[in-house]
């Protein structure tokens, strides 16, 4: 990819299921040669857009694209100046240095303390820092919020392989072909296919139904209600009795280290914290996307909640309690 990208192979997904489109992000990406530094640095949304979606992490999307734009200009002027592609080029270093990260994040995650959740998105404008022109800011403006950013979507992603995340983050959402996608993970185009294939396979078979967001925002304003006023058989009706919630605290905050089964258990619980937390406020925001919670204690979001649902009840709940994932949600 050095010399210049291949096509994109896109009309072989048109309307498969599982499949997300924001390829309008990926006009960057098409570079030609003789960029300048501008042009290269305009590669940035591109990059941090895939890469939160391979490692579920802002900062380590930032990182990982920070060591590819450290790889780039490491190059003598001369080398650089030889890539037709700066686009495809830095796209395929992150793809390399994510798909490194994630071999590694499998070991690191088996010592984290509970379950481990990916980082929840909030909207532009409630990211901390937003309007103050500081660099916090920045990773709201590089990620576009869609399907592929909410978090039923990137908890089936954790569920895949390394190698099956990175060829169905491209090929699916970023519509890539199948022979960039070889020259990143270091296999033929054909298993490249295979992967993102039985990528698919696995995000159909454990992704529920989804309601439509309107249906979500309502559940969500009625749970909402009901863990206020601390109405523990509204909570109930509200829960599906199959409804899982899983927590992230990360060891640094008190929470459930393994998940609550049964509707029934997931009000008590909720309830339970109620009363352990007086003052606490929450907010119905949208998380990753689509709508959620954030309970806040004095200003500080503690808890960033997002939910599934089904036929007017939550099905699933993702709640995340670990601080430095939350270094987002609370204006500094």
């Amino acid at each position: 990819m050095t010399r210049g990208a291949p096509e994109r192979g896109t009309a072989d997904v048109a309307g498969e299921p599982g499949s997300v489109d924001v390829a309008g992000e990926r006009g960057a990406a098409e570079a030609t040669g003789g960029q300048g530094a501008a042009d290269v640095a305009g590669e940035r949304r591109q990059l941090i857009g895939i890469a939160y979606r391979l490692l579920g992490s802002v900062a380590e999307a930032e990182d990982a694209v920070q060591e590819a734009y450290a790889r780039w200009y490491a190059q003598p002027r001369g080398r650089r100046e030889a890539v037709a592609s700066p686009g495809a080029w830095l796209t395929t270093v992150t793809g390399r240095i994510c798909l490194d990260v994630l071999g590694s994040a499998r070991a690191r995650r088996e010592r984290y303390v509970g379950a481990w959740l990916p980082e929840p998105l909030p909207d532009h404008g409630e990211w901390a820092g937003v309007g103050r022109g500081t660099e916090t800011a920045d990773p709201a403006d590089r990620i576009a919020l869609d399907e592929s950013v909410t978090m039923a979507f990137l908890v089936v992603l954790e569920s895949m392989t390394p190698a099956e995340r990175v060829a169905f983050v491209l090929h699916d959402v970023f519509r890539y072909s199948f022979p960039e996608i070889a020259g990143i993970v270091g296999r033929t185009p054909g298993a490249c296919r295979e992967l993102a294939s039985s990528a698919r396979r696995r995000m159909r078979a454990e992704r529920a139904p989804a309601t439509s967001a309107a249906g979500r925002a309502e559940v969500v304003r009625h749970v909402k209600e009901a863990w206020e006023a601390k109405d523990i058989t509204a909570l109930v009706g509200l829960l599906d009795p199959d409804a899982v919630m899983t927590a992230d605290g990360g060891g640094l905050v008190g929470t459930v280290l393994r998940p609550v089964e049964g509707g029934a258990r997931i009000a008590q619980y909720m309830i339970a914290i109620a009363d352990k937390a007086p003052g606490l406020r929450l907010l119905e925001r949208s998380v990753a996307g689509a709508p959620g919670l954030v309970a806040q204690h004095g200003g500080v979001t503690a808890t960033v909640a997002a939910f599934d649902a089904l036929d007017g009840r939550a099905t699933r709940i993702w709640v995340v309690r670990n601080p430095e994932k939350l270094r987002l949600w609370t204006p500094s």
